[in-house]
This record gives structure tokens, sequence and C-alpha cells, in this order.
């Protein structure tokens, strides 16, 4: 399961059941969190006006994020990357971290605020776990600026964006990572990221 565990950019059109959609946050919001805060806050976005709003974004974001490739060769590589499937995934999710949760009564941020982010995190993983066992994919969108998304999406202030995910069947199934075949980046050695002391 894990081999597959793709950031899917490629969708089919086919709707993700309600069903299915239940289970996948049931099963996120079974994730571990610190002083059990479970700040994560999922919002579904069904809007076709936001979507496309979303998609320009996204769009413009990347066209500006070339730019900060110096080689012609390498930014022709970049825009030639699908990087987000925001267009065709018929299902979009914003995922938001509340920064200030009345569960958890502020256990264990003291010293480390950001667990509360890293949680939101497990949970996002818990999704996408439960997602692949179904057949279902995901896309985690990180191309956009988080602060003019939160803006759109009109969320209380003490929310921070963690994630725009794209969820639906993806269209092809690989045991390569897209990346990978499209000799942007391949996987390295685990025992590389592994250090003692």
């Amino acid at each position: 399961m894990l081999h597959w565990r793709r950031d899917v950019r490629h969708f089919e059109r086919r709707a993700v059941r309600e069903t299915d959609m239940r289970d996948l946050l049931r099963c996120a919001c079974l994730a571990p969190s610190v002083g059990n805060a479970q700040p994560w806050r999922f919002m579904r976005l069904r809007s076709a006006a936001i979507r496309a709003t979303l998609a320009d974004h996204i769009d413009d974001a990347s066209a500006s994020a070339s730019a900060r490739y110096a080689d012609p060769a390498q930014r022709d590589r970049y825009q030639s990357l699908k990087l987000h499937g925001v267009r065709e995934a018929p299902e979009l999710m914003a995922v938001f971290c509340d920064e200030a949760p009345s569960a958890g009564h502020g256990l264990g941020t003291a010293t480390m605020p950001e667990m509360l982010r890293y949680s939101t995190v497990l949970a996002i993983h818990n999704l996408w776990l439960a997602a692949r066992v179904r057949g279902i994919g995901v896309g985690w969108v990180s191309i956009l600026e988080p602060q003019a998304v939160a803006a759109m999406l009109d969320v209380p202030v003490h929310w921070s964006l963690i994630a725009l995910l794209c969820i639906g069947y993806p269209a092809e199934q690989c045991s390569i990572p897209e990346l990978e075949r499209r000799g942007w980046q391949a996987r390295e050695p685990w025992p590389d990221r592994l250090f003692e002391r």
C-alpha cells in the first residue's frame, strides 16, 4: 500500500461515493494529536466558483515559481509538470489547523506550539492511507499562498492552511511516482536519511 501512496494529479471524472468521503474523514479524525486537541478543520470545497478561483491562483503561483529557475532547460521542465488536479478532481478539500483549539487545554504546546500543525498533518496522512485502501487517490497542492487561500475561504483568523487536497480516482496506476518517471527527482535510499549520535 505504501509503495503506491502517490501524490495524484491526474483523476478520473467519476464521483467519490459520499459514504467513502465520510469514512475518509472519520479515519482522519482518528489521528493522534498533541493534548488530544484534535486541531484539524476540514472544509469541502463544492463551489465551482471557488474551485475556478483557486485553480487560477495556483496557476499564477506556479508561473511565478518557474522564474526561480535560472536555467531555461530546468524552467521548461518545471513548466511541463502537472502540479495539481484542482480542475479535474471530483473532491477538493482544504485542511486547516486551529491554532487556538478549545480541546486539549494547551497541553504539549507550551514549548512546541507547532505540534498542533504536526497533529493536523497526521490527520491528513490517515485520510491519505484510508483513501488508498479504497482505491482513491490524493494530491497535495503546495504551489499556493496560504494566506490568500484562507482569505478566499473566509476562515477564522486563528486557522492556518495546512493543505489543499485533490481527491478522486487516479486516472492511472503506477508504482513509480510521476516526478520520478518524468526525470525530476528519484526516491533516495532510506539509509541515507538515518543518522546516529
